[in-house]
């Protein structure tokens, strides 16, 4: 599968049941009636290798990359995964502290000026932990050379100062609480990740 040409990101997600239907608290805040539980996926090690090389395998910059960052949770083992098989390092944005928006490098984690850096996640919705990763990433002097995720689920156009790639586009409607119609017919609210409804 790794080598496939004809991978299939969508039908993977399916194969492991990763696409899941509810109403769901997504980590932006907004609601959505379909949730892509990606650790369905990350938990499948053969699976991710492939995922990674078929999104490698559509890099224009593959050749320059210096370090793969990713931000936590997903974004490590996707970071990690694309590094491996380039062969180059990998780097992790931590939250500076829990519910922080901002990410910071630990761990004895530091850059060189100029250092070539590509940008990797899991799920983009409204690009906000991508964010975050270029602004933990700014005071360092990097040349982020681009940013990959597996899937944009995103309803508008998030907009980033570098190239960006998705190895998948789904189309999946999402709503700010207030405008959310399943609030509205009383569907109870689950937050991705727990067995429990939340409070809408």
């Amino acid at each position: 599968m790794v080598n496939n040409p004809l991978f299939s990101l969508r039908a993977c997600l399916r194969e492991v049941g990763a696409l899941q239907e509810g109403h769901f608290l997504l980590a932006s805040g907004r609601h959505s009636d379909q949730y892509v539980e990606k650790f369905a996926l990350l938990r499948q090690p053969r699976l991710v290798e492939a995922v990674c090389a078929a999104l490698i395998a559509r890099l224009p910059w593959r050749d320059q990359i210096d370090v793969v960052v990713g931000p936590t949770t997903g974004g490590i083992l996707l970071a990690y995964e694309v590094a491996r098989q380039l062969g180059v390092a990998a780097a992790y944005a931590e939250r500076e502290s829990e519910g922080a928006a901002r990410r910071v490098f630990r761990r004895g984690t530091t850059f060189d000026p100029g250092t070539r850096v590509m940008v990797v996640d899991d799920i983009l919705t409204t690009g906000g932990s991508v964010r975050e990763t270029l602004a933990a990433l700014e005071p360092y002097g990097v040349e982020v050379l681009g940013i990959a995720v597996l899937v944009d689920r995103s309803t508008t156009p998030v907009v980033f100062p570098v190239p960006f790639l998705a190895l998948e586009r789904l189309e999946i409607p999402s709503w700010e609480a207030a405008a959310c119609p399943l609030c509205r017919q009383g569907v109870p609210l689950v937050k991705p990740g727990t067995s429990l409804s939340v409070q809408a």
